[in-house]
Protein backbone atom coordinates (compact mmCIF):
# COMPACT_ATOMS: atom_id res chain seq x y z
CA UNK A 1 0.00 0.00 0.00
CA UNK A 2 1.07 3.38 -1.07
CA UNK A 3 2.17 6.06 1.32
CA UNK A 4 -0.95 8.60 -0.62
CA UNK A 5 -3.48 5.98 0.00
CA UNK A 6 -2.91 4.33 3.41
CA UNK A 7 -5.41 5.40 6.25
CA UNK A 8 -4.69 7.81 8.64
CA UNK A 9 -5.65 6.07 12.29
CA UNK A 10 -8.39 7.90 13.76
CA UNK A 11 -7.28 10.31 16.68
CA UNK A 12 -8.78 9.25 19.97
CA UNK A 13 -11.04 12.73 19.86
CA UNK A 14 -12.26 10.82 16.68
CA UNK A 15 -12.74 7.66 18.35
CA UNK A 16 -14.41 9.26 21.54
CA UNK A 17 -16.63 11.06 18.93
CA UNK A 18 -17.77 7.96 17.24
CA UNK A 19 -18.17 6.07 20.22
CA UNK A 20 -20.71 8.74 21.39
CA UNK A 21 -22.93 8.87 18.20
CA UNK A 22 -22.65 5.00 17.97
CA UNK A 23 -24.24 4.94 21.88
CA UNK A 24 -26.64 7.99 21.17
CA UNK A 25 -28.04 5.97 18.04
CA UNK A 26 -28.13 2.91 19.82
CA UNK A 27 -30.55 4.56 22.92
CA UNK A 28 -32.87 6.79 20.32
CA UNK A 29 -34.45 3.13 18.68
CA UNK A 30 -34.35 1.68 22.19
CA UNK A 31 -36.01 4.53 23.87
CA UNK A 32 -38.12 5.07 20.53
CA UNK A 33 -39.96 1.32 21.22
CA UNK A 34 -39.50 1.10 24.78
CA UNK A 35 -39.27 4.97 26.18
CA UNK A 36 -37.61 5.70 28.99
CA UNK A 37 -38.83 2.94 31.81
CA UNK A 38 -38.39 0.19 29.36
CA UNK A 39 -34.65 0.39 28.37
CA UNK A 40 -31.58 -0.27 30.67
CA UNK A 41 -27.98 0.73 30.10
CA UNK A 42 -27.51 -2.72 29.85
CA UNK A 43 -29.35 -2.61 26.57
CA UNK A 44 -27.78 0.14 25.12
CA UNK A 45 -24.28 -1.22 25.70
CA UNK A 46 -25.36 -4.45 24.27
CA UNK A 47 -26.89 -2.77 20.95
CA UNK A 48 -23.78 -0.97 20.36
CA UNK A 49 -21.87 -4.53 21.31
CA UNK A 50 -19.71 -2.31 24.11
CA UNK A 51 -19.85 -3.43 27.99
CA UNK A 52 -21.95 -1.09 30.51
CA UNK A 53 -18.98 0.63 31.48
CA UNK A 54 -18.00 2.20 28.55
CA UNK A 55 -21.62 4.08 28.29
CA UNK A 56 -21.39 5.11 32.10
CA UNK A 57 -17.94 6.61 31.11
CA UNK A 58 -19.74 8.87 28.07
CA UNK A 59 -23.25 9.84 30.45
CA UNK A 60 -23.48 10.16 33.88
CA UNK A 61 -26.54 7.64 33.94
CA UNK A 62 -29.71 7.14 32.02
CA UNK A 63 -31.53 10.04 32.69
CA UNK A 64 -28.47 11.75 31.32
CA UNK A 65 -28.17 9.76 28.42
CA UNK A 66 -32.22 10.12 27.67
CA UNK A 67 -31.59 13.99 27.49
CA UNK A 68 -28.63 13.93 25.43
CA UNK A 69 -30.67 12.11 23.19
CA UNK A 70 -33.24 14.23 22.40
CA UNK A 71 -30.92 17.78 22.54
CA UNK A 72 -28.94 15.93 19.96
CA UNK A 73 -31.72 16.60 17.61
CA UNK A 74 -33.95 18.91 18.84
CA UNK A 75 -31.48 21.92 18.27
CA UNK A 76 -31.84 21.33 14.40
CA UNK A 77 -35.22 20.94 14.12
CA UNK A 78 -36.19 23.90 15.90
CA UNK A 79 -33.74 25.96 14.46
CA UNK A 80 -35.10 24.98 10.90
CA UNK A 81 -38.57 25.44 12.01
CA UNK A 82 -37.83 28.75 13.52
CA UNK A 83 -36.10 29.98 10.42
CA UNK A 84 -39.11 28.74 8.24
CA UNK A 85 -41.43 30.42 10.43
CA UNK A 86 -39.67 34.36 9.95
CA UNK A 87 -38.94 33.69 6.55
CA UNK A 88 -42.96 33.13 6.04
CA UNK A 89 -43.63 35.68 8.30
CA UNK A 90 -41.44 38.64 6.24
CA UNK A 91 -42.59 36.97 3.08
CA UNK A 92 -46.96 37.21 4.42
CA UNK A 93 -46.12 40.72 6.05
CA UNK A 94 -49.52 41.56 7.50
CA UNK A 95 -51.49 39.03 5.66
CA UNK A 96 -50.79 35.77 7.20
CA UNK A 97 -52.89 32.39 6.53
CA UNK A 98 -53.14 29.72 9.32
CA UNK A 99 -52.25 27.10 6.27
CA UNK A 100 -49.33 29.01 5.18
CA UNK A 101 -48.05 29.13 8.82
CA UNK A 102 -48.65 25.17 9.48
CA UNK A 103 -46.71 24.50 5.99
CA UNK A 104 -43.48 26.51 7.66
CA UNK A 105 -44.32 24.98 11.32
CA UNK A 106 -44.84 21.12 9.50
CA UNK A 107 -43.47 20.86 5.97
CA UNK A 108 -40.08 21.66 7.56
CA UNK A 109 -39.76 19.14 9.90
CA UNK A 110 -41.77 16.17 8.13
CA UNK A 111 -38.80 17.01 5.50
CA UNK A 112 -36.17 16.72 7.58
CA UNK A 113 -37.14 13.26 9.24
CA UNK A 114 -37.92 11.65 5.59
CA UNK A 115 -35.10 12.65 3.87
CA UNK A 116 -32.65 12.35 7.21
CA UNK A 117 -33.32 8.83 7.00
CA UNK A 118 -33.65 6.38 9.54
CA UNK A 119 -31.88 7.89 12.54
CA UNK A 120 -34.05 10.96 12.05
CA UNK A 121 -37.39 9.10 11.71
CA UNK A 122 -36.39 6.97 14.74
CA UNK A 123 -36.00 10.38 17.22
CA UNK A 124 -39.22 11.33 15.29
CA UNK A 125 -40.70 8.20 16.75
CA UNK A 126 -38.97 8.96 20.29
CA UNK A 127 -40.18 12.31 20.45
CA UNK A 128 -43.71 11.56 19.42
CA UNK A 129 -43.47 8.66 22.69
CA UNK A 130 -41.87 10.83 25.42
CA UNK A 131 -44.12 13.71 24.40
CA UNK A 132 -46.80 12.53 26.04
CA UNK A 133 -44.92 11.50 29.63
CA UNK A 134 -43.39 14.04 32.06
CA UNK A 135 -40.00 13.76 31.62
CA UNK A 136 -40.84 14.12 27.80
CA UNK A 137 -42.81 17.25 28.23
CA UNK A 138 -40.57 18.72 30.24
CA UNK A 139 -37.84 18.63 27.57
CA UNK A 140 -40.02 19.58 24.71
CA UNK A 141 -40.85 22.68 27.17
CA UNK A 142 -36.91 23.34 27.47
CA UNK A 143 -36.72 22.82 23.88
CA UNK A 144 -39.35 23.70 21.65
CA UNK A 145 -41.31 26.67 23.56
CA UNK A 146 -39.54 28.91 20.99
CA UNK A 147 -40.62 27.59 17.74
CA UNK A 148 -44.06 26.74 19.13
CA UNK A 149 -45.04 30.18 20.60
CA UNK A 150 -43.57 32.01 16.99
CA UNK A 151 -45.97 30.00 15.31
CA UNK A 152 -48.64 30.69 17.57
CA UNK A 153 -47.81 34.32 16.99
CA UNK A 154 -48.21 34.01 13.60
CA UNK A 155 -51.88 32.08 13.29
CA UNK A 156 -52.57 34.81 15.84
CA UNK A 157 -52.35 37.86 13.12
CA UNK A 158 -53.68 35.19 10.68
CA UNK A 159 -56.93 35.25 13.08
CA UNK A 160 -56.52 38.28 14.49
CA UNK A 161 -60.87 38.13 16.01
CA UNK A 162 -60.16 34.61 17.42
CA UNK A 163 -59.53 33.64 20.97
CA UNK A 164 -56.06 33.08 22.82
CA UNK A 165 -58.00 29.96 24.25
CA UNK A 166 -58.89 28.97 20.64
CA UNK A 167 -55.75 29.21 19.24
CA UNK A 168 -53.95 27.71 21.58
CA UNK A 169 -56.65 24.80 21.69
CA UNK A 170 -55.84 24.35 18.13
CA UNK A 171 -52.01 24.02 18.35
CA UNK A 172 -52.88 21.33 21.34
CA UNK A 173 -55.32 19.51 18.57
CA UNK A 174 -52.35 19.79 15.95
CA UNK A 175 -49.19 18.65 18.20
CA UNK A 176 -51.62 15.66 19.39
CA UNK A 177 -52.09 14.72 15.98
CA UNK A 178 -48.73 15.43 14.50
CA UNK A 179 -47.18 13.45 17.18
CA UNK A 180 -49.62 10.32 16.59
CA UNK A 181 -47.97 10.33 12.66
CA UNK A 182 -44.38 10.64 13.90
CA UNK A 183 -45.27 7.44 16.31
CA UNK A 184 -45.47 5.15 13.18
CA UNK A 185 -47.38 2.75 14.85
CA UNK A 186 -48.61 1.22 11.80
CA UNK A 187 -52.33 1.49 12.62
CA UNK A 188 -53.43 3.23 9.56
CA UNK A 189 -51.52 0.80 7.21
CA UNK A 190 -54.14 -1.77 8.76
CA UNK A 191 -56.57 0.01 9.27
CA UNK A 192 -56.40 1.18 5.21
CA UNK A 193 -55.95 -2.57 4.49
CA UNK A 194 -52.17 -0.54 2.93
CA UNK A 195 -53.62 1.91 1.03
CA UNK A 196 -52.04 4.24 3.27
CA UNK A 197 -48.24 3.66 5.32
CA UNK A 198 -47.31 5.14 8.45
CA UNK A 199 -44.15 6.30 7.26
CA UNK A 200 -45.23 7.85 4.11
CA UNK A 201 -44.58 11.10 5.36
CA UNK A 202 -44.63 12.70 1.66
CA UNK A 203 -48.26 11.55 1.57
CA UNK A 204 -49.31 13.11 5.25
CA UNK A 205 -46.71 16.60 3.88
CA UNK A 206 -49.79 16.88 1.35
CA UNK A 207 -52.34 16.79 3.54
CA UNK A 208 -52.33 17.59 7.34
CA UNK A 209 -51.76 21.58 7.01
CA UNK A 210 -54.79 21.84 4.95
CA UNK A 211 -56.30 19.63 7.49
CA UNK A 212 -55.21 21.09 10.45
CA UNK A 213 -55.71 24.83 8.76
CA UNK A 214 -59.47 23.86 8.76
CA UNK A 215 -59.84 22.91 11.89
CA UNK A 216 -58.70 26.19 13.59
CA UNK A 217 -60.86 28.07 11.30
CA UNK A 218 -63.90 25.85 12.00
CA UNK A 219 -63.23 26.77 15.73
CA UNK A 220 -64.46 30.27 14.93
CA UNK A 221 -65.14 31.82 18.65
CA UNK A 222 -64.93 35.08 18.25
CA UNK A 223 -63.26 38.35 20.61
Amino acid sequence: MSRATRKKPRSKAEQRAESIEQILDAAEFLFSKNGLYGVTLRDVAKRVGIHTTLVHYYFQDKQNLFEEVFARRAGVTSGRRMAALEAYEAEAGETPTVEGALRAFLDTDLDLYYEGGEHWMNYAAFCARVSNTPEGAELMDRHFDPVVLKLVSIVKKALPHYSDEDIFWGYHFVTGALMNTLARTGRIDRLSDGLCKSDDFPAVKARIARFMAAGFMSLGTKV
